[in-house]
């Protein structure tokens, strides 16, 4: 048997944590889908460097070109106004020993606030934009603006597309399944998985990927 959720909020729904349904839709916790973890870097009007810890994202193109998708880019951020402003931004994937310094850039990002200092990270400038990247980035993906859609019409979140113009790869990662996958490679968020059956909230994981089979 299924349990099925339709797009009314379930009222049984009890949130993790205050506003956690104004923020987010409850199909995400009703489905839990892992997504990649990357840090995206633009500099704010001011000039300082921003970085934005973010999820809900694809990546896909064919042979003329290749796209960042990032979906529930929130539009009252630093980082939503940045990327309207200077037509691009950077997208950083990091190992999970970075974790806690992003976090740090989170509670750490007032309009004055250097935030590769909060998360004691070095800068370095794109090769092909005008944005910051983070050097201890295992891959740097530089992208300029494709794309802004509010798909709800809401005001609330964005979906911004960018389209791949250079990509920086540490040379210990350069070969082929070795440190990409592991500890030392792709962070993956796992959505707090909503117990469906009584309504009590999950706790969000952190992942990472565990090789099982080769196609």
């Amino acid at each position: 048997m299924k349990i099925e959720i339709g797009k009314e909020f379930p009222q049984y729904f009890k949130p993790a944590y205050p506003g956690e349904f104004e923020l987010f839709s409850h199909f995400e916790v009703t489905a839990g889908i892992p997504t990649v973890l990357f840090a995206v870097t633009t500099w704010k009007e001011n000039g300082q460097p921003n970085i934005c810890f973010h999820s809900w994202g694809c990546f896909h193109g064919d042979k003329t070109a290749f796209f960042a998708v990032m979906g529930n880019l929130y539009q009252h951020t630093h980082t939503y106004a940045n990327i309207r402003r200077e037509k691009c931004f950077c997208i950083n994937f990091l190992p999970l020993r970075c974790y806690d310094q992003l976090v740090d850039t989170i509670h750490q990002n007032d309009f004055e606030t250097d935030e590769f200092a909060a998360g004691n990270f070095t800068l370095s400038n794109a090769k092909t934009i005008h944005a910051p990247a983070i050097q201890e980035a295992f891959i740097n993906v530089e992208c300029t603006l494709k794309e802004i859609q509010d798909l709800s019409g809401a005001g609330i979140t964005a979906m911004v597309t960018g389209q791949v113009q250079h990509i920086s790869v540490e040379e210990e990662y350069a070969h082929g399944y070795e440190k990409r996958y592991g500890e030392d490679g792709f962070m993956i968020l796992v959505p707090a998985p909503q117990n469906l059956l009584n309504g009590e909230p999950g706790q969000s994981a952190i992942a990472t990927v565990d090789i099982r089979k080769y196609d």
